[in-house]
């Protein structure tokens, strides 16, 4: 049952008084055996399965639905729907299907896969991967345990597109509005804008998982709120646990802090029209801000500055002597407007939304630093659901972001960079992007990780002088957790967000 209207009062007032480090609760309750009760950062806008609607979102798919392939704890690529698979050449993958079954009762066949990939790839698809599935010249399916995928350019990095969230496989039994996965909960009831209640798949095709038998879902978009609920026992897991809260969770006994590095911060634009069309306004903006202090503000020194393309030092693409991209150098800012035909400045608007500290925090700092280089800015800080929305209409001028790759593979960055894809609340508005978009292919065909490398550097280079978005800050992402809680675990890197993954894994003991 989700926590009561009164409790809720009393945490938020609580929370809203800065008294959640005295309050006096108890720190568990007596529940079923076999339940987890967990506090999501937002009510999903949707969990249609191949729409990116948000993290949280995402997380709920990871419990309902499973994809060809997925990651293990330390991040490495592992089987999931597919047992195996193998390239054939340079323009064809077969992948062989375990024995699974959907939660209807039916068989995983490689008619489900081609379906589910026809759907994505078909004209009036929103699906996130659209554009990249319509790389796929034709799916063979030889057996019923077979698929052959035969892509109309080479693309190593095709496995681990088939890992994404954003790519489950769903039954073809499905209908336009139930989608039917094969992952180890399903949904139960759910309270719109409220709660979701899940229970465990019993035909689920890893013996003995899942561990738990019912997971609670209630959304607290106030993040005190949802620490509140924690430190009280009205939850057992958290997840966007707030910076300010960070070092108290991790003193408490009672409660673990599991948060790794690998989300992080950036700008966007809409290209669409002036001013933000030009590349040299776009990098005024991002010589303009003095990054340090986002960190310090936004995320209580728990991050680092991001003055170039988010790849993280611990992937074998990151490159040591990239010393400096968008540097904190308002003189250059200046210049550049003048160029650009705004010596005195201009207004504009910021989307960012309030439901997130961080987002909000970010865009207030982000506004002082453009104000001292003549940009007077106008904050629009709807919910998270209208920020999406908004974000997906271009209805803004320069927008604040906060994610992490699709992979920690450079290639994962192309939903975020590439202007040639469908539009998508994650990137800037109509701009195009056409060397971007050559370099991503580029990468994506080559199996030389040598050349690769030589390639995504050529990216950086290219970005940093388009800036098609700009870096801010890494961020420290959290979970946390009753004592308790076992076997779930914070993926590393840019895959945090996969970390819904584990709950397979997780039990309350």
């Amino acid at each position: 049952m989700a926590i009561s209207a009164n409790r809720r009062a009393i945490l938020a007032g609580a929370a809203a008084t800065g008294l959640l480090p005295f309050l006096r609760v108890p720190t568990a309750r007596s529940q079923p055996s076999g339940l987890l009760r967990f506090g999501l950062s937002s009510y999903p806008p949707n969990i249609q399965p191949w729409a990116n609607s948000g993290t949280a979102a995402a997380t709920v798919k990871l419990m309902i639905y499973r994809g060809l392939t997925s990651y293990d704890e330390e991040g490495r690529l592992r089987p999931e729907l597919a047992e195996a698979w193998t390239r054939e050449g340079d323009t064809a993958w077969v992948f062989k299907l375990r024995d699974a079954t959907f939660q209807n009762g039916e068989k995983v066949t490689a008619a489900d896969v081609k379906w589910t990939l026809e759907q994505i790839a078909s004209e009036k698809s929103t699906a996130h991967f659209r554009t990249e599935i319509r790389g796929i010249e034709r799916i063979e399916t030889p057996d019923d345990r077979t698929v052959r995928l035969v892509t109309r350019a080479p693309m190593v990095t095709l496995p681990n597109l088939m890992a994404s969230y954003h790519m489950p496989i769903i039954s073809r039994q499905s209908s336009g509005r139930e989608f039917i996965g094969a992952g180890p909960f399903s949904i139960k009831s759910q309270e719109r804008g409220s709660s979701l209640e899940l229970e465990a798949f019993n035909g689920f095709y890893k013996p003995g998982l899942p561990k738990l038998k019912t997971i609670r879902i209630t959304a607290y978009a106030d993040e005190n709120l949802r620490v509140a609920a924690l430190q009280s026992g009205d939850v057992d897991l958290i997840e966007y646990v707030p910076w300010q809260s960070m070092a108290t969770i991790a003193d408490n006994k009672q409660l673990k802090l599991d948060a790794v590095d690998g989300a992080f911060m950036y700008l966007i634009f809409n290209g669409s029209k002036p001013p933000f069309d030009d590349a040299r306004i776009r990098k005024a903006v991002a010589y303009a801000i003095r990054r340090d202090e986002v960190v310090k503000a936004a995320f209580f020194g728990r991050g680092s500055p991001l003055g170039h393309l988010p790849i993280a030092e611990s992937s074998p693409f990151f490159n040591p002597e990239l010393k400096d991209g968008w540097t904190y150098n308002p003189d250059l800012a200046k210049k550049l407007m003048a160029e650009a035909g705004h010596p005195n400045g201009f207004a504009c608007n910021m989307l960012s939304t309030a439901q997130y500290g961080m987002h909000k925090d970010s865009a207030e700092v982000v506004q002082q630093h453009l104000a001292a280089i003549g940009i007077q800015v106008t904050l629009n800080l709807p919910d998270w659901a209208t920020r999406i929305a908004i974000g997906n209409r271009g209805q803004y001028d320069l927008a604040m972001m906060g994610t992490a790759a699709d992979s920690n593979d450079p290639d994962g960055l192309a939903n975020i960079l590439d202007g040639s894809l469908a539009t998508a609340y994650i990137r800037s508005y109509g701009l195009k992007t056409p060397r971007i978009s050559e370099l991503f292919a580029a990468g994506r065909a080559e199996f030389d990780e040598a050349r690769r490398r030589a390639i995504y550097r050529e990216l950086e280079q290219v970005a940093i002088e388009e800036a098609p978005i700009v870096g801010l800050t890494w961020r420290s992402q959290g979970y946390a957790m009753r004592s308790q809680v076992s076997g779930f675990k914070n993926l590393p890197g840019a895959l945090t967000f996969y970390s819904g993954l584990t709950f397979e894994t997780a039990s309350l003991g």
